[in-house]
């Protein structure tokens, strides 16, 4: 077996879902069939359609999905759906100086980490039982909380850009460790919003063309894409595509900018990449500006 067939095998038998992502860390691209996200994409029975809705913990399933995406990334869904909740650390962006912070406060216990293909961290936790939004977390930048809506790729894959692969670290043990309440509260938005915006560094807005407070306008557009029932979400993103485009004329965000979080927002509501892009450009052409 393959070393990608044997740590999917190995993952599954922890009760944990597994699928392939593509070479390029995101989901593979639907079949014709599901291309228009007509039907439920949990009682879709294709290999690997619909991002981590195709995740399974069955051997048999899990050999099939693997062998469809030889050359692709393992990942495992997140959340409730595998009982695990991960801190996702990106020194690139300030995840090494907000990781130290945690660590000093005694919020992240020794359990099972990985080191990522990008020179990151992967810490992995028991999920609490209660909801876990996948979403950056409150006040630490770099550092991202995968749970419920969200997956993270596997050892030992290995990462396109870096060529570094995956890995479990020898000294963190073997099982994950439950989350002590004071991290399940930090990963918690400190308002009732559940607000999934990156902050405002890294998703700069100013007023232009009479828009009062371009904040909370795109915090608004954003949310609704992730609120969106299944069958809508594709049809949300088009919408809030539209939204933001006027927002990109107005002067009030920069066009690359609101690419980025339409297209975050858009695989945190399990869309496809061909999907999310084909949204956005639907959008923006529909409000006069190329995407």
């Amino acid at each position: 077996m393959s070393e990608i067939l044997t740590a999917a095998l190995a993952a599954a038998e922890r009760g944990w879902p597994v699928f392939m992502l593509g070479r390029s860390k995101r989901p593979v691209a639907n079949c014709d069939t599901c291309h228009d996200n007509s039907h439920d994409p949990a009682d879709c029975d294709h290999l690997t359609c619909h991002g981590f809705y195709a995740a399974s913990t069955d051997p048999a399933r899990v050999a099939a999905i693997v062998n469809a995406v030889p050359r692709g990334q393992l990942a495992v869904r997140t959340g409730a759906a595998s009982g695990l909740v991960v801190v996702d650390v990106d020194p690139a962006h300030g995840g090494g100086d907000s990781l130290r912070e945690l660590i000093a406060r005694q919020l992240v216990p020794r359990t099972l980490w990985v080191l990522t293909g990008s020179l990151g961290h992967h810490l992995y936790y028991r999920h609490p039982g209660r909801e876990i939004q996948s979403r950056p977390m409150p006040n630490r930048p770099g550092i991202d909380i995968k749970a419920d809506g969200g997956y993270v790729v596997l050892p030992p894959s290995i990462h396109h850009r870096t060529g570094i692969p995956y890995r479990w670290t020898a000294s963190t043990g073997t099982d994950a460790v439950e989350m002590p309440p004071p991290l399940v509260e930090a990963c918690t938005p400190a308002t009732p919003a559940k607000s999934l915006t990156p902050p405002a560094a890294s998703m700069p807005t100013s007023s232009g063309g009479g828009i009062s407070h371009p904040d909370r306008l795109l915090d608004s557009l954003l949310d609704a894409v992730r609120r969106a029932p299944k069958g809508k979400r594709r049809t949300t993103l088009y919408g809030a595509a539209r939204g933001v485009a006027r927002m990109v004329a107005a002067g009030a965000i920069d066009q690359a900018d609101a690419v980025t979080a339409l297209t975050d927002v858009g695989y945190q509501a399990a869309q496809t990449a061909r999907d999310i892009q084909a949204a956005i450009a639907g959008g923006f052409r529909d409000e006069g500006i190329a995407a």
